[in-house]
């Protein structure tokens, strides 16, 4: 009996009793398929990029998250929807700018979310944009400029449209990504087939249902956005069915963002609403997909200090020195007060100096359009100021103005077209009275005028690509403003002429 309990004893302690190996296999399969599971699903993992350039054109802001679509779905949309895009070319159609060699265009980046590889939007989507010197010319691609050319409010409509359309099902996605190539893993395979599509649809639906008062705009056109009208849908659900016709209305041009450095202080955004530079960037990472939680701060953190000191791109044909400082004298005279001046090589931001920079004018002073300023109402800086609560980097300096802000004009050659929603094609068109500006021009051409300072307006049409028409008269689009003795506009054409040449060296 006693050796009977031994060798059971013994056989317990074997590490080769079947039972025993088999609990542990178990436990180890546990184990690692946990492990496994852990580092898919749970680590986000966005691309990265050593040089800061590409880090500018590609690199995450943490739009990725919540609101990006997965990369499968990204690619295959304008494959299987062809008919809802503006033109050929797919994304290109909405004026996104490919790069050779790169998979994805400027402007959108990667980040790996519970497992899925997803793209969105980031900085460079709303600041670059291409020139060509002449129609044959091959396009230049410009950091930090306005996207002239990115027709948001198409790509908007367009995923918009594509919610509602029936074949927008996981069978269809699902065939059509192994058409394209897709090497999905059996994990992914499962995930688009159950999940990803019908996740993917009702985000769109969603947003079809918040952004429906795009349904009562005009089209904003190329190189526009209206800022603030989605934003008050998005962040803050306002009821936007009962806006009124005149805060409904706000698009205006994307601006430049160069020289972010002697800005800090001044009155930021086209109405001078805040006078925080890093408020000013996180508001606007908002507007490309980010979320106070996904906020990406060392990722925004490093486009932030190379703006900081960033320079425009120098005009790069030959200006006559003699009528630029028949010019410079002239602009000292009608401008520098509200806008500083170009010295040389360098820009002066000496707000010291001159007493209007980076200060609102009244609207009734500049009687320019009054959609964008009417578009931001003391309600929805009262939301802002709440964004963040809980961070040091919580919004504390928004603020409802009653006018637009006097912007510097580093890098003027390329902020074209001009005033604040973009209805003035050229910088002489710009010195003439609003009844001398042309009441109707086309957007999106990118061979500029060196003659007006500004991009040639009067293609409406190249190789099947269809320009966009811009009527002065629809509203939010007038040029009025920005004129009388004041503004130089009663010069005389030579005097203008000599104007223009001096802010060729801006």
């Amino acid at each position: 009996m006693a050796t009977q309990q031994k060798q059971s004893v013994n056989k317990a302690k074997n590490p080769r009793n079947p039972r025993r190996m088999f609990s542990l296999l178990i436990i180890g399969i546990v184990v690692v398929a946990a492990g496994y599971l852990i580092a898919r699903f749970v680590p986000e993992r966005p691309v990265d990029y050593e040089a800061i350039e590409d880090h500018f054109k590609y690199g995450s802001i943490g739009s990725e998250p919540v609101n990006g679509l997965p990369y499968w779905i990204w690619k295959v949309l304008p494959e299987m929807f062809p008919e809802k895009l503006p033109g050929k070319g797919g994304y290109a159609s909405f004026g996104f700018i490919y790069e050779q060699g790169r998979d994805l265009p400027i402007g959108v980046s990667q980040r790996r979310v519970t497992g899925i590889e997803r793209v969105w939007l980031n900085c460079a989507v709303c600041h670059t944009s291409t020139l060509r010197e002449t129609k044959g010319a091959e396009p230049q691609v410009i950091l930090g400029m306005p996207a002239n050319d990115f027709r948001l409010y198409l790509f908007i409509q367009f995923l918009r449209e594509v919610a509602l359309d029936n074949r927008l099902t996981s069978e269809n996605v699902m065939a059509k990504i192994e058409e394209m190539g897709g090497n999905l893993d059996p994990i992914e395979k499962v995930a688009y087939r159950y999940f990803v599509v019908d996740r993917v649809r009702a985000a769109l639906f969603e947003l079809r249902q918040q952004l429906n008062f795009l349904d009562r705009q005009h089209p904003w056109g190329p190189g526009r956005v209206d800022t603030f009208n989605p934003y008050k849908a998005i962040q803050f659900n306002f009821p936007m069915d009962t806006l009124p016709a005149e805060e409904l209305i706000g698009p205006a041009d994307y601006p430049s963002i160069w020289d972010q450095r002697p800005r800090e202080g001044m009155y930021l955004h086209w109405d001078g609403n805040n006078p925080s530079v890093q408020e000013r960037n996180k508001s606007a990472a908002l507007g490309a997909g980010v979320t106070p939680v996904t906020i990406d701060l060392e990722r925004i953190g490093r486009i932030e200090d190379w703006l900081w000191d960033f320079k425009p791109l120098a005009y790069p044909k030959e200006i006559t020195s003699a009528k630029a400082a028949e010019g410079k004298q002239l602009y000292g005279q009608y401008c520098a007060q509200c806008h500083g001046m170009q010295e040389g090589d360098q820009y002066l931001f000496d707000t010291g100096r001159f007493s209007r920079l980076g200060k609102v004018e009244p609207i009734t002073a500049i009687g320019t359009d009054p959609g964008r300023l009417n578009s931001y109402t003391e309600l929805l800086s009262v939301n802002q100021n709440t964004l963040y609560v809980g961070y040091p980097w919580r919004f504390k300096h928004f603020r409802k103005t009653h006018g637009y802000a006097n912007m510097p004009l580093d890098g003027l050659w390329l902020r074209a077209p001009y005033l604040h929603n973009g209805s003035v094609p050229t910088l002489r068109d710009l010195l003439e009275p609003a009844e001398n500006r042309p009441k109707v021009f086309y957007r999106g051409y990118n061979v500029y005028d060196w003659e007006k300072v500004g991009f040639i307006s009067d293609v409406a049409e190249e190789d099947g690509h269809e320009f966009f028409k811009f009527d002065t008269q629809v509203r939010g689009n007038s040029n009025a403003g920005h004129e009388g003795e004041a503004y130089g506009t009663s010069l005389s054409g030579a005097q203008k002429d000599a104007m223009v040449e001096y802010m060729k060296t801006f």
